[in-house]
């Protein structure tokens, strides 16, 4: 358990706080591209803080605080321009670095633009990688944007899902180092919630814990695999500071404020290769309810749906000095431990661990994966088919509930494979 001194440290991350400081010193992904393509505002919270991701007439982006500095009028109902974007109430201009480039009734009486000077905005920065939009808003010089291998993978039909989960970010992240609840939540749960009260999946015999440059690896055997498993010789990655990487997918949980995250999920399918050369030419974003219309209970169909129920089944922000931990929480105390080194990291003025300065360093960057071959070189569609992971990925979308159609039509078309509707996943 954790004293509630630093459960604070750990859970705060608004400006100035500890934890705030550890995570302004990271990227973020925060939107999709082809989201402000569609609509060029975005009101967006960022640990804490509020600004307006946009989209320029002249294609940039641009990232500032939600406000206006004439008379605080929200941005999010402003005018994007070439190069920047302006405030409907009375048309001050702001370039995407927050400085205030126009403010017409002012510039005529006051043509020095003194005015000007003293009106800037807090700014961000943004990148754009792999079909999302990331944004930076800590110290300069900002790190590098990572570059991970996957994102770079040919032949494979990718779409990134948003979703905002009204708890804590820290309990979220927390699950990228918890093998165990795998075989309950994924597998045993799914087969009680579709009317099934057996059997039982493989129970876990023994896990292992490291930490490497990207963050910690998890590593596991369970009663039907042994230690020549890739799940036990390769494992799984807790990327550091909020993502998990599974091999096919990523999973990020973005502080948007001490009681709410943003879940995003970045999939990569690969094509069978009768399917070969496949190029997408957009990756497709969307946003995946947490709760059923209807009864307003949380949505319990989906992996990260499922997640979402333990995440927000803690509470808002989890009080961790009434936790009870045991051996298989060996991974969270190890996380903890390194975020709290991170603090004491930054107080000192270095950098946190997972922040990368080399942009030679920074390309292409592999991490450990279990099944990195096939997603470079692909199997024939009858072998796919056959396959008892990939074969049931290539059938449908098991990660959020939700799946827009438009979006499930784009993958059958990619994939030449009927999508089938998830009712109950069973891993």
């Amino acid at each position: 358990m954790l004293s509630a001194e630093k459960n604070r440290q750990l859970t705060q991350v608004g400006p100035g706080t500890p934890m705030g400081e550890v995570l302004r010193r990271h990227w973020h992904p925060v939107a999709g591209v082809d989201a402000l393509a569609r609509e060029p505002i975005h009101p967006l919270r960022l640990l804490g803080e509020d600004f307006v991701l946009f989209r320029t007439l002249d294609g940039g982006h641009g990232l500032v605080e939600r406000r206006c500095r004439h008379r605080n009028a929200d941005l999010a109902y402003g005018m994007v321009e070439a190069g920047g974007i302006r405030c409907s109430y009375h048309g001050w201009q702001y370039a995407t670095d927050g400085r205030c480039i126009e403010q017409p009734y002012e510039d005529v009486v006051d043509p020095q633009g003194r005015l000007r000077a003293r009106a800037c905005l807090q700014a961000g920065l943004v990148r754009v990688k792999a079909g999302l939009l990331w944004a930076y808003i800590g110290p300069q010089p900002a790190p590098e944007l990572p570059d991970w291998e996957p994102f770079h993978w040919a032949h494979g039909f990718v779409q990134a899902v948003f979703a905002e989960v009204p708890c804590n970010w820290l309990q979220t992240q927390e699950n990228s180092i918890d093998p165990v609840h795998f075989e309950w939540m994924h597998a045993n749960w799914s087969r009680r919630l579709a009317g099934r009260t057996g059997p039982y999946a493989p129970r876990h015999l023994k896990l292992g814990f490291e930490e490497f440059e990207h963050g910690f690896l998890y590593k596991r055997v369970s009663e039907d695999t042994d230690e020549s498993h890739p799940l036990w010789t390769i494992g799984r990655v807790c990327l550091w500071p909020h993502g998990f990487f599974l091999g096919d997918h990523f999973e990020w949980r973005v502080p948007v404020d001490d009681e709410t995250t943003l879940s995003v999920t970045w999939s990569f399918i690969r094509v069978p290769r009768e399917r070969e050369p496949f190029v997408q030419a957009e990756i497709p974003t969307w946003t995946s309810p947490v709760r059923d219309a209807a009864s307003g209970r949380w949505i319990t169909s989906h992996v990260i749906n499922q997640d979402i129920v333990a995440w927000v089944g803690q509470g808002t922000v989890t009080d961790r000095t009434r936790e009870t931990l045991g051996a298989s929480d060996r991974g969270i105390a190890m996380l903890r431990r390194r975020l709290l080194d991170d603090i004491e990291a930054v107080a000192a003025g270095r950098d946190p661990k997972g922040v990368m300065r080399d942009p030679a360093r920074n390309q292409r960057v592999t991490l450990p994966s279990d099944h990195r071959d096939f997603f470079l070189h692909g199997l024939p569609l009858a072998d796919y088919l056959r396959h008892p992971k990939w074969g049931r990925l290539l059938q449908g979308f098991i990660f959020h509930a939700g799946q827009p159609e438009a979006v499930r039509q784009a993958s059958e078309a990619a994939l030449g494979v009927p999508q089938r509707e998830i009712t109950i996943i069973d891993l």
